[in-house]
């Protein structure tokens, strides 16, 4: 049976209507492009209404259908943002103020789950707002994470940088303190070794000024020994003024603490001055002190290099008292090995390699220098008769008078028993004739006393000899001399007489 056309075209338009009606029902594509983003996106029209948004609005926002939708204010929903602690009223404000411009913005809310959504506002040509807002709470993690990775990162790196400069600066100090040391230990005596410390504080420590004090050999006062940027403020300082002496250690002044002036720095000071930062650091050597260090900071941001200025100067303190104590030492055994125990006169050996050197010299110089030789008259009496310690006595009393004697630079020399010589530099026959006669003439007048009572008259016997006129060699030397004084013993002692040729001039 055949359909009529008729109905069969008006089922056609039926059919046709109900795709209308469906299509019609169901979502645009740009409202499921919406849909399927990560981000919410709403808009809002030119007056401040709501009228569009996609379905993430929900999820992102932490809001109920009820909470937005076509037709919802913007300063409706802003205020429920602020209420529900999103942002803060100086906020709502400041964005109710940004939503009347014409430029794009962007602002954070701070969710009551704690998560952060990030929001991007962009004014339409023709009017109203798009604004985009996305999740970036793990973002803002990561960041701050990374943010303060960074900052420990930077922090090591600087306490890295810290600790090598730290590193550079105590290899320079100690690079500083073996160079002193080096000098030091080169010194040969003490002298040399004030200079060095001098000059070294000055040079590596400039924003300091001090002085370095001796014990004087009574003990009862320290005496400067040097003094660096400054003039010598005190040429002495009494052992009770100085905190450091009397506590035995280092004794560091800070007006800002609790601590007290010493003495000795009140002193140098004014009234109206007061003291400022000092150091006062004790010598020791061979655990016995022997000196003071003083310093005073006058700027220390001019000693570079240097991390701790105290205990540095403190460790220079102690390798200035090991030097002290070395020199001291090297002096002592020295003597040891060249003066006569008895009279504190050099010795034989002494006198020996001092006329080498002065034959030496003089040879270059061609000028002249004369030798002494020297004997007590009938010394053995007075061992015989007083003992050997009053001989002693005596020996000691000639060695005083020979010390005494106006003559520059002579060398005085017990070269056995109570034979001694006397180098004269420089010294011609006439003078060498004044000084023979005044160590005669002193020797004679003097009165030596042993066990409290006088021993008999002490007198000596003297020959002379003139370089080159009796000699250029040092036995030629000490043989005419020796020959002058035998002369002058066997002519009845108590005189001396001087080498001329084959004879003797008598005095």
């Amino acid at each position: 049976m055949k359909q009529d056309p008729i109905a069969k075209k008006d089922s056609h338009v039926k059919v046709d209507q109900k795709k209308t009606k469906a299509q019609a029902s169901e979502p645009s594509t740009a409202r499921l492009i919406m849909d399927a983003l990560e981000q919410c996106v709403i808009y809002w029209s030119a007056t401040g209404i709501c009228e569009l948004h996609n379905r993430r609005t929900f999820e992102v926002l932490e809001l109920e259908p009820k909470h937005i939708g076509e037709g919802t204010p913007l300063e409706e929903f802003l205020t429920m943002g602020r209420d529900r602690g999103e942002f803060s009223t100086a906020k709502l404000r400041e964005l109710l103020d940004m939503f009347q411009l014409t430029r794009p913005f962007q602002y954070d809310c701070q969710m009551p789950s704690g998560r952060v959504v990030a929001a991007k506002v962009r004014p339409m040509r023709g009017g109203g707002h798009v604004v985009t807002l996305s999740d970036v709470t793990e973002a803002r993690r990561a960041v701050a994470a990374l943010n303060v990775a960074k900052a420990e990162a930077e922090k090591a790196e600087r306490k890295a940088s810290e600790v090598l400069e730290d590193e550079r600066a105590r290899q320079r100090e100690a690079s500083l303190l073996a160079q002193m040391d080096e000098w030091l230990q080169s010194c040969k005596s003490l002298k040399e070794l004030f200079d060095i410390v001098t000059t070294f504080m000055c040079k590596v420590l400039p924003g300091t000024r001090g002085q370095l004090f001796i014990y004087s050999n009574s003990r009862d006062v320290l005496e400067v020994a040097c003094a660096w940027n400054c003039g010598s403020d005190q040429d002495n300082v009494a052992p009770d003024s100085c905190w450091a002496l009397r506590r035995g250690r280092s004794y560091t002044y800070d007006p800002e603490e609790l601590c007290f002036v010493c003495d000795h720095v009140k002193d140098a000071h004014s009234k109206e001055k007061k003291a400022g930062i000092y150091l006062c650091v004790p010598i020791v050597a061979h655990g016995d002190t022997v000196g003071l260090l003083h310093l005073e900071f006058v700027d220390e941001s001019r000693n570079p290099g240097v991390i701790d200025a105290p205990a540095f100067i403190t460790r220079c303190g102690e390798h200035i008292s090991m030097a002290i104590a070395n020199v001291k030492l090297r002096d002592e055994l020295q003597d040891q090995s060249t003066r006569d125990s008895l009279t504190g006169l050099y010795n034989r050996r002494y006198f020996m390699n001092a006329l080498s050197r002065e034959l030496a010299q003089t040879a270059s110089r061609q000028g002249n220098f004369a030798l002494l030789s020297v004997d007590a008259d009938k010394f053995k009496n007075f061992n015989d008769e007083h003992g050997h310690d009053a001989g002693d006595v005596v020996l000691e009393a000639i060695a005083e008078k020979m010390l005494a004697l106006d003559a520059d630079g002579a060398v005085v020399c017990r070269v056995g028993g109570e034979e001694f010589s006397i180098l004269l530099p420089a010294t011609d026959r006439t003078r060498a004739s004044e000084i023979a006669e005044e160590l005669r003439a002193s020797i004679a007048e003097m009165r030596v006393k042993y066990v409290g009572g006088p021993l008999p008259k002490v007198t000596i016997s003297a020959g002379i000899a003139i370089y080159p006129t009796h000699g250029t060699q040092a036995k030629e030397l000490i043989k005419a001399a020796d020959t002058a004084l035998y002369a002058a013993k066997k002519d009845g002692r108590d005189k001396w007489k001087i080498a001329e040729g084959d004879g003797m001039i008598e005095f």
